[in-house]
């Protein structure tokens, strides 16, 4: 096979992103580690060609265009390239949290209906039972040390395999995130909106090529949501640059990672216990060009705690699942902004080009710079809606087309964007969404509980934590412990709130709605 595939007539993203591999692909594109300690090293040909086995496992089963592969496994580079597999062969990635429970699972099996589900080895007996009741063909199972079912088939097909013709309209995945009812929505994401995304982080970040000196990510996120697997992964791949690549976040090794690499992206948590490690210096981060931050709001400390400690200035972003980034700090002058580099700590920067963002009242006017309200954006990275959802996507767009992100906050008059709050409630802890509207519906079904109410509090380490108060019912006397025992048998651990409280009432208004807001003051001081 040759090292070059022809340009591809078709917006399939896997095209676009091998078109950016490296001229030698012999060249190393991942650098991991096996589960036992032994140094791994992946090279741009095994992605391409561990991708078309993939792929052409995936072809052989006859699957209707457009399926929805629905993926929950532990984090390695054979995930990665299952990932880039789904894309080639023109089907739906569908990554689930490896914290989902047997509840969630049901939940998004039954309303995604993937043609096929790839789950941990240690899962298979309960995950299939679920996957094979709601109708699904195949389950394949992968795990972090490469073994499983997926790989022991796909080993026994040929590595080449060309990219099946996609739209930019096309749907190349869908990720799951929820609202304030707490039923998990499907954002459907295209080949044109993870494309066109890709490229402009990668032009407005400065992403170094490997002709220009080459930029080197060390990656140490999650990859089932939009950060880990779209900001970063795109990142590097779009750019043919190295990945340093971890299977979970651990702080010294970071840190031993820092020479050797230019690029870090992180939750503000991973930047608090990053600055807890006495290693973290002037020197170790001096080879580094960039640390971006998102996710979660960045505390003004962390922020200039990190500028004392490295030398360095943290880049914050804002995105969501729906629209991918949406806003980004300067990397270097904004021209559309008088040239403005500065990145100012407590704000997410500008809206990103070709991103139109707005702030508006409660009737949808908007609003002048400076004054608070309800974000609004389009853009071509704007999702194309809620899978199997007309009703919900018609809602949660204006009349006019822009998204309603959910979010409040304000745009200053040199176009700085801060985020002030969340319509929805939505508590974003260690870089995780939490729906407070789920959790309570999750304890309002326990034995002896009349109703509760989840709010999110401020928490050194994890950014915020939910915590929860419960009314019992008459005569009943539940114990907060064994709640959030009960809780952690249902939930995935981030969603389970960290304190819970048993109170007589909740505090309401005159129309009887709860005041969440009380209780957040009540608790804030809670984990000062």
């Amino acid at each position: 096979m040759p090292d070059t595939l022809s340009p591809s007539p078709s917006q399939n993203l896997f095209a676009a992103l091998r078109a950016a591999f490296p001229a030698n692909l012999d060249a190393v594109a991942i650098e991991a580690v096996a589960p036992d300690g032994r140094p791994l090293a992946y090279r741009w040909r095994d992605l391409e060609h561990a991708s078309a086995r993939m792929a052409n496992l995936l072809a052989s089963l006859r699957l209707p265009p457009g399926s929805r592969i629905a993926v929950q496994v532990e984090k390695s580079v054979e995930a990665l390239i299952l990932y880039l597999a789904t894309l080639r062969a023109g089907h739906v990635y569908l990554p689930l949290n490896t914290a989902y429970k047997s509840a969630e699972i049901e939940y998004f099996i039954g309303n995604a209906e993937p043609a096929v589900v790839v789950c941990t080895p240690g899962n298979f007996g309960w995950v299939s039972r679920i996957a094979f009741a709601a109708g699904t063909g195949h389950v394949f199972t992968l795990g972090d040390d490469r073994t499983g079912s997926l790989l022991e088939r796909a080993v026994h097909f040929g590595d080449t395999h060309q990219p099946v013709a996609r739209a930019a309209d096309d749907v190349a995945a869908i990720l799951y995130t929820s609202g304030t009812t707490g039923r998990s929505k499907g954002a459907m994401l295209t080949h044109g909106n993870l494309l066109s995304n890709a490229l402009m982080l990668k032009g407005y970040w400065g992403w170094r090529t490997p002709e220009e000196g080459g930029d080197v990510l060390i990656h140490a996120l999650p990859i089932f949501h939009v950060h880990g697997l779209f900001v970063a992964i795109h990142g590097a791949l779009i750019n043919g640059s190295k990945m340093i690549w971890l299977p979970r976040f651990e702080p010294r090794a970071v840190v031993e990672a820092l020479p050797r690499a230019t690029v870090f992206m992180g939750v503000p948590t991973l930047y608090v216990r990053l600055l807890a490690e006495a290693g973290l210096t002037r020197e170790a981060a001096r080879h580094m060009r960039l640390f971006i931050s998102g996710s979660a709001p960045l505390l003004i400390e962390t922020f200039r705690l990190w500028q004392e400690r490295t030398g360095h200035t943290i880049l914050e972003r804002y995105g969501m699942s729906e629209t991918i980034m949406l806003t980004s700090n300067p990397y270097q002058a904004d021209a559309r902004y008088e040239g403005r580099t500065e990145r100012r700590g407590g704000t997410v920067g500008f809206p990103l080009p070709g991103v139109g963002l707005r702030v508006v009242d409660e009737q949808g006017a908007p609003l002048p710079a400076g004054e608070t309200g309800h974000i609004q954006v389009r853009g071509p990275g704007v999702f194309k809606g809620y899978w199997r959802m007309p009703e919900k996507t018609a809602e949660e767009f204006a009349a006019d087309g822009w998204f309603r992100t959910g979010d409040v906050g304000l745009q200053d008059a040199q176009g700085y964007v801060t985020i002030v709050g969340r319509s929805k409630d939505l508590i974003i802890s260690g870089g995780y969404n939490v729906y407070p509207a789920e959790v309570e519906g999750a304890i309002n079904e326990l034995p002896g509980v009349a109703e509760s109410a989840v709010v999110g509090v401020p928490h050194p380490d994890f950014g915020e934590v939910g915590v929860a108060v419960v009314v019992p019912r008459p005569g009943a006397q539940p114990q907060a412990d064994a709640i959030m025992e009960a809780l952690k048998a249902q939930l995935a651990n981030y969603k389970v709130p960290k304190r819970c409280f048993i109170a007589a009432e909740l505090p309401r208004n005159a129309m009887g709605k709860v005041q969440k807001n009380l209780l957040r003051e009540q608790y804030r001081g809670l984990f000062a």
